[in-house]
């Protein structure tokens, strides 16, 4: 954690049982201005890592044991269910005590799946059970491409500050969000959580193939809990950090639109901004009339 103005954010990064884009959010979290941690999950576990000595927590794409039981399912009740040390005590009860302390979570893609299966978002009822679920592209098939993605006004998270729109590639074969009832479906709405819209090129929310690529409920790309310390989506903002990631690049240099970083960086400098400016003003000395 920060524990002074000079000391950078501190992200940890989970990797292990077939998460594979770990290196990737790390270099995100570096080039943004923080200091990023790469450790296996079993280091958690067994408690010789703590999530408590860093300001994020991190939950990277990939394909958790082969999504062999559906995207996520089997980390997230490896998550919710695997003792790690203590009487009773989980790495569900961590996080819950993680967010509480007023830090971050942050999952893509594959760690979006797992963030939702776990209850974790968009945890309407506060108690950390699952509420809606992601599941197979309504297309049936994997899907590859970049898409165009617009921020819900009324979104309440430092992640996506400032931000309207912007680009970054997909790659998930369900990435389909199914909100299950009327009742949930407005709660989500009526709260902003609902915080990423698949887009045209027009910026306007749609729900036509391929510019939304799985069919979402909402046309929905990315949730944020209540509080807004809890945020997930689908497209990887970690795959689009300099501006040649994009692949029109070059098109865009001959326009004289390219620029040296990435629109997915956005969100990385985002949070470390925030946690700095937090930590600042904890630290600022406080003057008395």
């Amino acid at each position: 954690m920060i524990e002074s103005e000079n000391q950078l954010p501190k992200a940890l990064i989970l990797t292990g049982f077939g998460i594979n884009c770990e290196e990737e959010m790390a270099a995100a979290y570096r080039l943004a201005g923080g200091e990023a941690t790469i450790v296996h999950l079993n280091e958690v576990l067994h408690g010789r890592v703590s999530i408590h000595d860093f300001d994020i927590l991190n939950f990277p794409g990939g394909f958790s044991f082969g999504d062999d039981l559906g995207s996520g399912v089997v980390l997230a009740n490896k998550l919710r269910y695997r003792q790690t040390g203590a009487a009773g005590r989980t790495l569900l009860s961590d996080i819950r005590e993680f967010v509480a302390a007023g830090k971050f979570v942050l999952g893509i893609c594959n760690g979006f799946q797992v963030l939702v299966k776990l209850g974790l978002l968009p945890n309407l009822g506060g108690n950390f059970e699952p509420e809606v679920t992601l599941t197979h592209n309504a297309s049936g098939r994997y899907e590859d491409r970049w898409v165009r993605l617009v921020v819900n006004s009324l979104a309440n998270t430092p992640f996506l500050s400032g931000l309207t729109s912007f680009e970054v590639p997909v790659r998930h074969g369900e990435g389909r969000l199914v909100v299950p009832d009327a009742t949930t479906r407005e709660r989500i709405v009526n709260q902003g959580l609902n915080c990423l819209t698949y887009a045209g090129h027009d910026d306007l929310e749609t729900g036509t193939y391929p510019l939304n690529p799985n069919g979402a409920d909402l046309n929905c790309a990315g949730l944020t809990d209540p509080t807004g310390h809890i945020f997930g989506l689908m497209p990887h903002p970690e795959a689009y950090l300099a501006g040649c990631n994009h692949p029109d690049w070059g098109m865009k240099k001959r326009r004289g639109e390219l620029t040296d970083e990435g629109e997915g960086l956005a969100i990385f400098k985002n949070i470390i901004t925030h946690l700095t400016h937090r930590a600042q003003e904890v630290s600022a000395p406080t003057t008395h009339a």
